[in-house]
């Protein structure tokens, strides 16, 4: 009798997929606002933008770019010296991602913010367990359009006199329920899940 599987033994086996642990900290906020990402070293640059978006809390109304040395991948750009590469073209795989240390992301608004990212190891990606996810973190994203770092700085401030005009004026702008010193985890997960189904 012949096995089904007969003939099959040279077959290769499918690589381990890796997961990438990152810690993102938001440049220039004082107190640190950071977190912890795990992301698959197959996921595209597009999605760990969604992904950092979602981290912070942010809407994606504006450009971004990943920085990688000289390689600049986000929104494509081909003016004079200035080349962003497509990021819906790129793995973190096919940027050697287990030999880099660091890499930046900018997010841009008037001022903008820039993520600092610092690559603190690869893993086997553990069974039962859907990536991207957020394992921890501090504080809640500054709000994308509030200014930039020193704009940012100055709402935390204000805020925390409620009685005074300014502070008044950005808890209106803010919202019911903003709590800077917030990391919703949950939240955040809640999110990523969805766009790892994507």
């Amino acid at each position: 009798m012949i096995s089904l599987h007969e003939g099959k033994g040279g077959g290769k086996k499918k690589p381990v997929d890796r997961v990438c642990h990152l810690l993102l900290k938001v440049a220039a906020c004082r107190p640190g606002i950071w977190r912890r990402l795990e992301v698959k070293e197959s996921m595209w640059l597009s999605r760990l933008h969604d992904s950092i978006q979602l981290a912070f809390d942010w809407y994606d109304y504006q450009t971004h770019v990943f920085t990688f040395g000289d390689l600049r991948f986000g929104n494509p750009v081909k003016k004079d010296d200035l080349i962003v590469e497509d990021d819906r073209d790129v793995t973190l795989g096919d940027l050697g991602i287990e030999s880099r240390q660091h890499f930046g992301y900018s997010y841009f608004f008037d001022e903008g913010w820039t993520v600092e990212i610092t690559v603190e190891g690869l893993h086997p990606a553990k069974k039962g367990v859907k990536y991207p996810r957020c394992a921890a973190g501090e504080r809640a994203g500054p709000p994308e359009d509030c200014g930039g770092p020193e704009a940012h700085h100055d709402m935390l401030h204000c805020i925390k006199e409620p009685g005074t005009e300014l502070g008044r004026e950005w808890l209106e702008w803010l919202g019911p329920g903003f709590d800077p010193d917030l990391c919703d985890l949950e939240k955040i997960n809640a999110g990523l899940k969805k766009l790892s189904g994507k």
